[in-house]
């Protein structure tokens, strides 16, 4: 999922949810104060589309009507407009006191560049906060043992969907390991159905199957020592032999005849699990709430099932872990002033993840990163699906966020290049870890 990617893909469970956020649009919609924290007022920018533009307005007025004198003042951006906006605020002392942000790579330039405050005294001094949210949260809002960010809002994690009905007409299991997953190939190929559906044009679709071989073959260190810069990490042979795995799966025909040319974006590669044509498909939770939407019966008639990634026999990984997008994050600037600073932190501490806001996610088909919300899942025609993302982000040993978040944009975008080709069998292994050790910068 690429780091350009809206949060209708990267950072919304979409049952049901906001429309695309992506836009050109550079200015702002919906102004409501001066956006600049060099002055006294605190400032949040925050994200169009809804419901989760309205949660956040929501929330932020709410704040305001009970704190007149530390209000926020807030203006709100379309996805790709704050996108090429922020980092020039920034860069320029013109950004928002309360910057929204994805965590991982992004918020690690944050802090290179001492661009955001450390909030780990503030966890500390408000520890019910912390653990009021789910630790697999924390992971990338950490840099070097710090936290920098506040997280909030939502949950999506990547999951494996399955057509019942296909499993039915060729008399087979759900698969629980590797073995089986390879082994299901070419009984489905056989029945004229599809093993996997894949948008792979869209290039971050392939990812999330190294992201979780990665996980599942060599544990989460495997991914750790490439996001601590290890020199040649992406030679280890663990590394290999996840890359080898799904250059294995690609050339047993088990993805769909002609994923390279399937774009995510169109929600083409569900309709091909929807439809009968793809017996698998491996991708975000947010494609539950467009399958019900589009599927006609296939959700609602009980035709899907799903789980986590299947267990490699031998590997290292916990078979908890999970990858994809463990929450939605703000830091605070740095160069706020302190009278900003001590409004932002009071948000944080009363405002961002209240009761109010916990329920709003919940009525909108959304897992809140909050421990203790399933108890609102009661009565919800998806409660089984919402408890099954709840127990998988909140029992995670570890949640390895998206790697073209985790990663910088400029490794970030090299990964995708190098993936696209790994799936088209132009590029051995060993040289995708060749083109990734070079993007390593020396420690």
């Amino acid at each position: 999922m690429p780091a350009t990617a809206s949060p209708t893909r990267r950072s919304l469970l979409a049952l049901a949810l906001s429309a695309p956020l992506a836009g050109t649009v550079l200015a702002a919609c919906g102004d409501s104060g001066p956006a600049g924290s060099s002055g006294s007022a605190a400032s949040i920018w925050i994200l169009t589309g809804q419901p989760g533009e309205g949660i956040r307005t929501d929330s932020v007025d709410t704040f305001n009507e009970a704190n007149s004198d530390s209000e926020l003042a807030l203006s709100s951006y379309q996805n790709d407009a704050f996108k090429a906006k922020i980092r020039t605020a920034i860069g320029a002392d013109q950004g928002p006191t309360i910057i929204w942000t994805w965590g991982g790579g992004g918020l690690r330039d944050y802090v290179k560049n001492d661009q955001v405050e450390d909030l780990t005294s503030f966890f500390s001094e408000n520890s019910a906060l912390k653990d009021k949210l789910f630790s697999s949260a924390f992971g990338a809002a950490t840099v070097d043992d710090k936290i920098y960010a506040v997280p909030c809002e939502n949950v999506s994690p990547i999951v494996m969907f399955y057509d019942k009905r296909a499993f039915e007409k060729v008399g087979a299991q759900l698969p629980q390991t590797w073995d089986d997953v390879m082994a299901l190939v070419p009984t489905f190929n056989a029945a004229g159905i599809a093993p996997f559906s894949l948008g792979g044009q869209s290039r971050w679709t392939n990812m999330m199957w190294l992201e979780f071989l990665y996980d599942r073959i060599g544990g989460a260190e495997l991914f750790d020592s490439i996001y601590a810069g290890t020199p040649d990490a992406w030679s280890q042979p663990d590394s290999i032999a996840a890359l080898t795995a799904v250059q294995d799966l690609v050339r047993a025909n088990g993805f769909v005849t002609g994923f390279a040319s399937i774009t995510a974006d169109s929600n083409a590669d569900q309709a091909l699990l929807y439809t009968g044509r793809a017996a698998m498909m491996l991708h975000g939770a947010w494609t539950y709430g467009s399958m019900k939407t589009d599927g006609g019966d296939f959700v609602t008639g009980g035709h899907l099932a799903w789980s986590s990634f299947p267990t490699v026999t031998g590997g290292k990984g916990d078979p908890s872990n999970t990858v994809g997008n463990p929450s939605s994050y703000y830091a605070l600037s740095a160069t706020a002033t302190d009278e900003a600073k001590t409004a932002a932190k009071k948000y944080f501490a009363e405002g961002l993840n209240t009761d109010a806001t916990t329920q709003a996610w919940v009525e909108a088909g959304s897992v809140p990163i909050v421990n203790g919300s399933d108890s609102a899942f009661a009565g919800s025609q998806d409660e089984e699906w919402l408890q099954f993302v709840y127990d998988t982000a909140s029992g995670a040993k570890n949640f390895q966020q998206s790697w073209d978040q985790a990663l910088s944009p400029t490794q970030a975008e090299t990964l995708l290049d190098n993936i696209a080709k790994l799936f088209g069998l132009a590029i051995t292994p060993e040289e995708f870890a060749t083109a990734m050790n070079a993007t390593i910068a020396p420690a």
